[in-house]
């Protein structure tokens, strides 16, 4: 059963209630302070572990958060979390052993959802059950830095001095810790994630002539790569939001690396398919590999880059534009992005129905709270910088 393991003051008079399910975890503590910058308050907490979600509770120095017990695998712990809110914000998984068992509670409970993963499987369940915005219920998915903003700085960048995109080349990894949920979504990926019950993304594919061709790319286990620091493995891995990118952008050709900095990490999931495979135990392969991020973390600071070369025309000869992105953290581009979703629905800056967030999140907004609220450093390059110092000399 849910019930409050705070007596706080939670009369939110005309300000909508949010409900942040996952509040006291990596995503969902950031997100709850991205939530307070701007300008939301009086949150509904919700987790499994009262002194977790006390510790947050304790950082709104106005008093105005609640906490609630809540377990997004309990049905009637999740409907009693849900009701009252106007929104729920999701920062729990595994994703893709969830699905959309989140957002149905929500709207079930009259509330818009985001939730910053969800990607494909939460989409078709969700549009199985009945189109949201027949009800007038907004859904955002996949609301986080991968894939979210992944897709929207590329986005970002087309604006940027380019008449026209052609091509792109994408970098992005980093050195963290890997908490037990994404260890989980990542062994789950494999064989779900993506479209009509596929995998998430195709290794070694890529986009050519505007269409996805397998292995286009080829693995390179020990090289360097001038946005990240020392070797680095760079795996070619092409995602269902990888080709809705390129086709709203209209591309030609797109190359897309996940980058692997840390050995151990990249060891072990070269052999991931292979003891899956084998009928090794899903729990016990986790767990190994949040001691590998562990190890190659040891006495290095965390990192996380994505890292981005679009090319087309400008003025009618060829350019190119880039942008790097570094950021302590993944998790917190994570909550960053959940948060602006659920500000935007709010405002009605989003129509009702089931989006990806990449496709109604406006970048711009995006790219100007990243770096006023010091969530990463981004620096344009080519065409890009040159119509960002246009852009300061106009204001």
């Amino acid at each position: 059963m849910t019930r409050n393991t705070t007596t706080r003051n939670t009369t939110t008079g005309n300000r909508p209630l949010i409900g942040v399910l996952g509040a006291s975890g990596a995503v969902g503590r950031a997100a709850v302070r991205e939530l307070r910058a701007l300008g939301h308050t009086g949150l509904r907490l919700g987790g499994r572990t009262a002194s977790a979600l006390c510790a947050v509770a304790e950082e709104d120095p106005a008093g105005h958060d609640e906490t609630v017990w809540a377990d997004a695998t309990a049905p009637d712990g999740l409907r009693a979390f849900t009701q009252g809110c106007d929104i729920v914000l999701n920062c729990v998984g595994p994703t893709y052993r969830l699905r959309a068992t989140v957002a149905s509670a929500a709207l079930a409970a009259g509330a818009h959802c985001v939730d910053v993963a969800g990607d494909d499987p939460a989409a078709e369940d969700l549009l199985a059950e009945g189109d949201p915005a027949r009800d007038g219920r907004t859904v955002v998915l996949s609301a986080g830095a991968l894939p979210g903003l992944s897709s929207l700085l590329p986005r970002w960048l087309a604006g940027q001095g380019l008449n026209s995109a052609s091509a792109l080349t994408a970098y992005c990894g980093g050195l963290e810790p890997c908490s037990p949920t994404v260890a989980h979504d990542l062994m789950l990926s494999l064989t779900s994630g993506g479209a009509d019950g596929a995998a998430y993304g195709e290794a070694l594919a890529a986009v050519r002539g505007g269409r996805r061709v397998p292995r286009a790319l080829r693995t390179a286990e020990d090289t360097e790569h001038e946005a990240f620091p020392g070797r680095v493995a760079l795996q070619p891995y092409l995602s269902g939001e990888s080709e809705r990118l390129a086709t709203a952008l209209g591309l030609d050709r797109l190359d897309w690396y996940n980058v692997h900095p840390g050995p151990a990490v990249r060891a072990l999931l070269t052999r991931l398919p292979g003891r899956l495979a084998a009928g090794d135990d899903p729990a016990e392969l986790a767990s190994r590999l949040n001691l590998a991020a562990d190890l190659d973390l040891a006495g290095r600071r965390p990192y996380y880059v994505m890292d981005f070369t679009l090319s087309g025309t400008a003025s009618g000869q060829p350019a190119t534009a880039g942008l790097t992105l570094r950021a302590a953290s993944s998790y917190r581009l994570t909550a960053a992005v959940g948060a602006l979703a659920v500000d935007a629905v709010l405002r009605a800056e989003i129509p009702a129905g089931v989006h990806f967030a990449c496709d109604v999140l406006d970048p711009d907004t995006v790219v100007r709270h990243l770096r006023s609220q010091g969530v990463a450093d981004l620096r344009p390059t080519g065409a890009a910088a040159g119509a960002e110092q246009v852009e300061e000399g106009a204001l």
